[in-house]
């Protein structure tokens, strides 16, 4: 079993030197995390022992040297290339990613750019990775996908090896419906269908775990039980794992001879001044501005601090080749150098300033020797930079300022935590830590680091990996279930070797797919058809056991020689006889609960009432997904007290509430059936709750299916009424 990550970039970028092709490691927190765990990953508790990691090596490869790339890759790195052309990764990269995905997940909807050929280079990319990837995929295998980049990738690769285990982690923030959806129509659901191809998927924090799962529902219609969608015989699971850093490779760091030499040259030209860090990557969504005018403020505010504090500003160039990138950086080296004019002397520099990136010990360095970290992002996942700062301070001392726009802020909560809009804020939480004593800074410094520590990037990389193993599982418990080829062809032996058969059959959902209306489920010809092929036979007993009116049942099935069971039970009509009722009933209790519908009809738009003589049932099937379900828990909640006194039952079933009779269900019209002959042969199937009632009183013996992936007291499972229509037309053949 190997383990093959997959991210839009290789951890290296391939060079060309004198005509050979060199290797450069890449750079960011992804490259940095992931290779930390994966140079242990021989190591794991895990059962895997190898990897391949795969991704566009940086540069457009010439096709004769493709090859030998591919080998050397392999051989040197354990890595596997996507060849795509440098033209092709600039409309997916600089278009699709950075100028939709990017702004848009990240709250910017004004700087997305809706551009048809950007979404046509971003489906050809992740076809592309697809066919890659199978050149190297095999059995057995784990898929680890990585990021906004790659969101069509797993259904690509599951439509292609339906059995694979793959996983996919979003390290940006997932939006909330309402940004979500102003991708066009056919993006959105195809981006959902595509995450949706793995069996599990992780967020940072549980805010985005949630917004996708809202999405999921208001877009797809999927719902979920506790992050779990059960999907075309495969469970799918959505969780929250916010990622880490290597902490003890930055706390080692920070006394090892090479930072200790930077870090007295550091502070060399900083010696009487506390030391504010504002490091990141040139991006609007990094709050830099801000930043840079709270700091403006503080300065302001504090004449006291004047010529006793710098702020040392590195920015990271990146995606120069976006428009908003370049404006931004225009604005960053205004703002600078107008701070420094208005408040600098010839002995003071209010705010140093760099336009470059630093190697990993000049980085730790920089973190060592200052007093504040400024991290105020508008919006990020995570915000690695945060955890770095801490997992360098060896004394403990030191203060993190950080935005409540981060996902690290829900693990970093000792931290000042602010507002990154609020300039105010931002100055008053600078003044706050300048003055914070030790002890309060090595107080909340220890509480992080030990979290830092005891939850580092290979404890995080482990949870994700023992997690979809531990949905393989679940699916393997789902699927020794499901009615296998095996099983039914012994459930069709036995049936046609018996001479007495009983067949329980449900309608809607079972026999039929559920429709927007009731009315609107009518009997196609083929099903027609099928159940009157099966009833012909002097050996079947076929029971049609639904919760639909008699008058309904009969008008649909009165021609067909089966027997009927209408309202789950109420109605019983055996063949060529009168409708009879099982027991009498009392329905005076309905004028109580139809008003108390119909307010919910006025509450849920496209929610309807349909009353039946014995029963009551709210649908709304057609009515908006989330507002639905809200109101179908309120309306449970306030039936429940309302019936307390009253003999009813209240059911929830397939979109819809229904009220009835307590004491007469599927069951007893099952045992009505069961005591009316000795049957050789017993078949039960249907979809609904109300249909666990009749699988509970059926003997051990009998072959009751449960149409759907829920949990129930069937002993086998079919994913939908296709498929049961074809076992009933198999069973039913001479």
């Amino acid at each position: 079993m190997r383990l093959l990550v997959i991210s839009n970039r290789l951890p290296i970028t391939i060079v060309e030197k004198d005509g050979e092709l060199k290797f450069n490691k890449s750079a960011g927190g992804l490259v940095s995390g992931l290779s930390s765990y994966l140079t242990s990953f021989g190591d794991s508790s895990l059962p895997q022992a190898k990897y391949i990691w795969t991704g566009w090596p940086g540069v457009e490869i010439d096709k004769k040297k493709r090859k030998n790339l591919k080998s050397k890759l392999l051989n040197e790195i354990q890595a596997y290339p996507v060849f795509i052309s440098e033209k092709i990764m600039d409309k997916f990269y600089l278009g699709f990613c950075n100028k939709v995905i990017w702004p848009l997940f990240h709250y910017f909807p004004s700087y997305a750019v809706y551009d048809e050929d950007y979404w046509t280079h971003y489906k050809l990319v992740n076809e592309t990775f697809c066919n890659t990837i199978m050149e190297i995929a095999k059995p057995g295998d784990i898929i680890w996908i990585h990021d906004y980049h790659l969101m069509l990738l797993p259904k690509l690769l599951r439509e292609k090896m339906p059995n694979l285990q793959i996983g996919f982690f979003l390290h940006i923030p997932f939006p909330t419906f309402e940004i979500f959806r102003l991708l066009p129509g056919k993006w959105r659901s195809e981006i959902l269908q595509g995450l949706l191809g793995s069996n599990l998927l992780g967020f940072h924090t549980y805010n985005d775990t949630q917004y996708f799962l809202r999405c999921v529902l208001c877009i797809l219609g999927y719902e979920h039980n506790m992050g779990q969608i059960l999907l075309d015989k495969r469970i799918i699971k959505a969780d929250t794992f916010p990622i880490s850093i290597d902490f003890q490779k930055f706390y080692n760091a920070a006394n090892s001879p090479e930072v200790v030499t930077t870090r007295k040259e550091f502070l060399k030209p900083l010696s009487n001044s506390k030391v504010i860090l504002s490091i990141d990557r040139l991006d609007y969504t990094k709050g830099i501005i801000n930043r840079l005018r709270g700091y403006e403020t503080f300065l302001k505010k504090n004449p006291q601090w004047h010529k006793k504090v710098t702020l040392v500003l590195i920015v990271v160039p990146s995606r120069i080749g976006v428009e908003q990138y370049r404006h931004i950086k225009v604005q960053i080296d205004g703002l600078v150098g107008k701070i420094n004019g208005r408040f600098g002397s010839v002995n003071w520099t209010p705010i140093i300033y760099q336009y470059k990136s630093l190697p990993f010990n000049a980085l730790t360095a920089l973190y060592s020797v200052s007093d504040i970290a400024l991290v105020t992002p508008l919006r990020d996942g995570m915000n690695l930079i945060a955890k770095e700062y801490i997992a360098t301070k060896h004394d403990k001392t030191g203060v993190l300022i950080l935005s409540e726009m981060a996902g690290a802020s829900k693990e970093l909560g000792e931290a000042i935590i602010i507002n990154p809009n609020d300039m105010e804020e931002i100055a008053d939480a600078i003044k706050k830590a300048l003055e914070m004593p030790k002890k309060e800074q090595i107080k909340r410094n220890t509480a992080m680091q030990i979290r830092l520590k005891n939850y580092d990037v290979k404890r995080w990389a482990d949870e994700f990996i023992k997690e979809l193993l531990s949905v393989k599982e679940d699916q393997k418990r789902i699927n020794a279930k499901l009615l296998n080829y095996s099983t039914r062809k012994k459930l069709v032996k036995d049936f046609k070797k018996a001479k007495k058969r009983l067949i329980f059959l449900d309608y809607d959902g079972t026999l039929v797919p559920f429709a927007g209306t009731p009315q609107m489920a009518k009997p196609t010809k083929e099903l027609l058809k099928i159940l009157k092929h099966l009833s012909e036979s002097p050996q079947n007993e076929v029971v049609l056991i639904s919760g639909r009116t008699r008058d309904i049942l009969e008008k649909w099935f009165g021609k067909i020689n089966i027997n009927l069971v209408a309202e789950h039970g109420v109605w019983i009509k055996r063949k060529n006889k009168d409708w009879h009722i099982i027991k009498p009933l009392p329905n005076d209790w309905k004028s109580r609960i139809i008003p108390v519908l119909n307010l919910y009809v006025d509450r849920l738009p496209y929610s309807f009432v349909e009353e039946k003589e014995f029963s009551v049932v709210w649908h709304y099937r057609k009515a908006d997904p989330e507002l639905a379900s809200i109101r179908a828990k309120e309306l449970t909640d306030y039936l429940v007290n309302f019936t307390a006194n009253i003999d009813i039952q209240i059911l929830q079933g397939s979109k819809v509430i229904e009220i009835r009779n307590a004491g007469v269900n599927k069951g007893t019209a099952g045992l009505y059936w069961l005591s009316k002959s000795d049957f050789d042969s017993i078949i039960a199937i249907g979809d609904d709750w109300t249909d666990e009632d009749l699988f509970k009183v059926l003997p051990e013996t009998a072959y009751s299916i449960k149409v759907g992936m829920t949990q129930s007291y069937a002993r086998f499972n079919l994913s939908n009424y296709s498929e049961v229509l074809e076992l009933i037309k198999e069973i039913s053949k001479k």
